[in-house]
């Protein structure tokens, strides 16, 4: 050791008498003090608003500008100019015979120059460091386990570019060859994710060479234990092949003999390789506070339940719109919408099948109107070069029915013991199934999710009602990424000429335009004295048959309708914020009320309620106190205008429209939620976009649910929040720190060069 230590300080010692050296130091300083300085800038503004600021330490260091992804983005271009000379050096001056001659074996010789790049590469992580103790000290709450995190993924990155550096030099006598040979190498790295990925073990050992994204995973604050062997493997590998080229330079050896070498060294890197990237054999640490790269409790808990054998089936329709999505060449790229999933359970399996079959695809109806379907996949496959087996649809598992998918690309969740469920696609800019939708999947196999009952029979609202005033995009819109279908609800209609299953978990009344039979209301209050959960949705002139239903609650739906003339929007849409009940009832509104965003109903009537039946009552949302009234005489708010008329028994107040009732039956709490309009879930008013408007009836959808289902679904996918969101510096100390992080740092450094560089010299 203390000859490669030797050779280490003497390295050192001529790196630094080289301006080079320096110059990349303080080139490296200036460029990441100019990006440090400008987020902290934005935070320090921030500061000065009284915004309080949303993970400030990941922001600064991960955002889309931050320190750690900028860096990594232009590290490699420093490296080069670090090592080009570090062999070729040695090897063009003739030293090298030298270094043969003495008693030091070419492992001491590779390294003591290797180790000298390292402790080089700890300056450059040192001069990161500087800005990572600054945020700890200014940052309240700093996350100091993901600042350390990014910077050891960082320096196994510089190791990594420094070991392929170093191979480089020793191949030749050329300066400049050795630097672009460097950079070739590190852009082949980069290429070489691509190459192979449609055949299985190929793809496996090409992907895990790869470079590119490596430090991905530490920048976001994760450590997995496949990304630090790879980093270890090739640094060992890169200086193994520098070992073999001297063992071969010093000693007579045949090329064979040589290459045989070389050969066996690749192939015991891809060897660990290949098995470090089995799911089984991966461990991993994330060291944000929040936890942001590992899946919620509320997935952890499902996952814990999904027992036994798993199994993610993949269908791709070749002649669907979404084909691409999991190509062979894109497999490791799809599986890796699964590793979240895949860390908690590693033995799940994930096989494809690709096939054809009719769909509807409007970019192949014009690009071939007069093909047929077997003739279009043909034409792909030449224009595609497709090498990989596309069977028939009639070919495939015949127990498996995709028509109910429209034969979109869809995935099939099964376990051992034969239950299945769908996974969708959605039309919307994501495509891809979220962590909430893959949880909801994977829920509906490990316990019995609610059903949701839609009364029928009286002119309700419909589920699958496909028109504006329907409900199919809230219920059953398949390629809609909220329908509560895709978030792990099911659904049925119902009809109250017989007694309420004890399956129905939620019953949605929603504007019946005919009043119940007796018998109907009959098994609608045994529904309700049994603890049901309900959703009672009325509408403006549906006063009557409302009111015969919420009686027994306690509400009553008032004659007339809610106006507040506005000069953009007819007088009786109702834009509500939410009350402060709605904030304590759901995080959601508390949110919402920061955006700034309001529900809306098209024609709603207003609420009133006593608590005398037991229940507890929260108004979740309500009229405006001022400018707002209950309109019992105009009827036509087209033609006609609303006037505030006293005399008919009109009063400027406030109105509720949204009531969440809850009370105790049978040691459990019975949830009702009583809205005043029907429109504010229907498809036309979910889709409407009006100017000025930031509509979020999604918000109170979601929520409605949520707790009605008792917590179960949707997904909660909330985390603890960040608490690192306010600074302890302000702006006049940050005046300071800013000019020296901007021009003192690197001006410090570059004075201190130019010192040690005379006074050497001088020497």
């Amino acid at each position: 050791m203390k000859t490669i230590y030797k050779i280490a300080k003497t390295e050192l010692q001529v790196m630094f008498y080289s301006p080079v050296a320096w110059l990349i130091l303080v080139i490296f300083t200036f460029q990441t003090g100019m990006i440090f300085a400008g987020n902290f800038d934005g935070w320090i503004r921030l500061g000065i608003m009284k915004i309080p600021l949303n993970g400030a330490t990941i922001q600064t260091f991960a955002g889309w500008a931050g320190v750690f992804v900028k860096v990594q983005s232009y590290l490699y271009l420093y490296v080069p100019l670090l090592t080009m000379s570090i062999m070729s050096r040695e090897l063009g001056s003739g030293s090298i015979k030298l270094l043969y001659s003495s008693p030091v074996t070419n492992s001491q010789i590779i390294l003591g120059k290797y180790l000298s790049l390292v402790i080089f590469g700890l300056a450059i992580i040192g001069i990161l460091a500087v800005y990572g103790v600054f945020a700890m000290f200014t940052i309240v709450n700093a996350e100091i386990p993901y600042i350390l995190t990014g910077l050891l993924g960082l320096f196994l990155l510089f190791c990594a570019y420094a070991a392929i550096g170093l191979f480089m030099s020793s191949l030749t006598t050329y300066n400049i060859v050795a630097a672009l040979g460097t950079l070739c190498i590190f852009a082949l790295l980069a290429f070489v994710r691509g190459v192979g990925q449609d055949i299985a073990f190929v793809r496996d050992i090409t992907y895990w060479l790869a470079i590119s994204g490596r430090s991905d995973t530490f920048i976001a604050g994760m450590i997995t234990s496949e990304d630090v062997i790879y980093f270890i493997v090739v640094v060992a590998l890169f200086l193994a092949f520098t070992i073999i080229k001297l063992q071969a330079g010093r000693r007579k050896t045949s090329a064979l003999k040589v290459v045989g070498r070389y050969a066996i060294a690749f192939m015991a890197a891809s060897f660990i390789g290949y098995f470090s990237s089995k799911p089984a054999l991966k461990s991993y640490y994330d060291a944000t506070r929040t936890k942001e790269n590992t899946l919620t409790r509320s997935s952890q808990e499902v996952m814990s339940k999904l027992t036994g054998g798993f199994t993610i089936h993949t269908y791709t329709n070749m002649l669907d719109p979404n084909y691409h999505i999991a190509l062979p060449v894109n497999y490791k790229g799809d599986v890796d919408n699964f590793k979240r999933y895949i860390r908690f359970k590693p033995d799940i399996k994930l096989d494809y099948t690709y096939y054809y079959q009719h769909a509807p695809n409007p970019m192949l109806e014009r690009m071939y109107p007069k093909l047929n379907d077997l003739q279009r996949l043909d034409t792909l496959k030449k224009l595609n070069k497709w090498k990989f087996d596309i069977q028939p649809y009639s070919a495939i598992n015949p127990k498996l029915d995709l028509s109910t998918e429209g034969f979109r690309f869809v995935r099939v969740l099964e376990r051992d013991n034969g239950q299945k469920t769908f996974l969708r696609v959605y039309n919307d800019m994501r495509r891809l199934p979220s962590e909430s939708e893959i949880t909801a999947a994977i829920k509906r196999l490990v316990m019995k999710l609610p059903v949701v009952g839609f009364v029928s029979g009286h002119g309700e609202r419909e589920s699958d009602g496909e028109q504006d005033r329907g409900y199919n995009m809230i219920a059953k819109e398949k390629t809609f990424r909220y329908a509560l279908i895709n978030q792990g609800f099911d659904f049925t209609n119902v009809s109250l000429q017989q007694p309420v299953g004890d399956s129905i978990r939620i019953l949605v009344i929603a504007e019946p335009k005919l009043a119940y039979t007796p018998q109907e209301q009959a098994n609608l209050d045994q529904y309700i004295a049994r603890g049901g959960n309900l959703i009672i949705a009325g509408e403006p002139g549906r006063q009557a048959q409302m009111n015969a239903i919420t009686a027994q609650l306690g509400v009553q739906f008032l004659p007339g309708r809610l106006v507040k003339p506005n000069a953009k929007f007819q007088a009786d849409l109702m834009i509500q914020k939410p009350t402060d009940d709605a904030v304590a009832f759901s995080d959601n509104f508390q949110v919402m009320r920061k955006r700034e965003e309001v529900i809306t109903m098209p024609a709603t009537a207003g609420l009133a309620y006593t608590t005398d039946k037991g229940f507890d009552v929260k108004t979740l949302f309500r009229s405006d106190s001022a400018g707002s009234w209950n309109e019992v005489e105009t009827t036509d708010f087209i033609d006609d205008s609303a006037r505030l008329n006293p005399a008919a028994g009109e009063v400027e107040q406030s109105y509720p429209t949204v009531l969440a009732l809850s009370r105790k039956v049978n040691n459990k709490e019975q949830k009702i939620l009583v809205t005043g309009d029907a429109d504010w879930m229907s498809n036309g008013e979910l889709g409407m976009n009006r100017n000025d408007v930031q509509s979020a009836n999604f918000t109170l959808l979601v929520s409605s649910f949520f707790w009605l289902s008792d917590g179960e679904v949707p997904i909660d996918m909330r985390r603890d929040p960040p608490t690192d969101t306010s600074l302890r510096i302000g702006e006049g100390a940050w005046d300071f720190w800013g000019i020296f992080f901007k021009w003192g740092f690197a001006a410090a450094l570059l004075a201190t060069s130019i010192i040690i560089w005379i006074r050497r010299r001088g020497r």
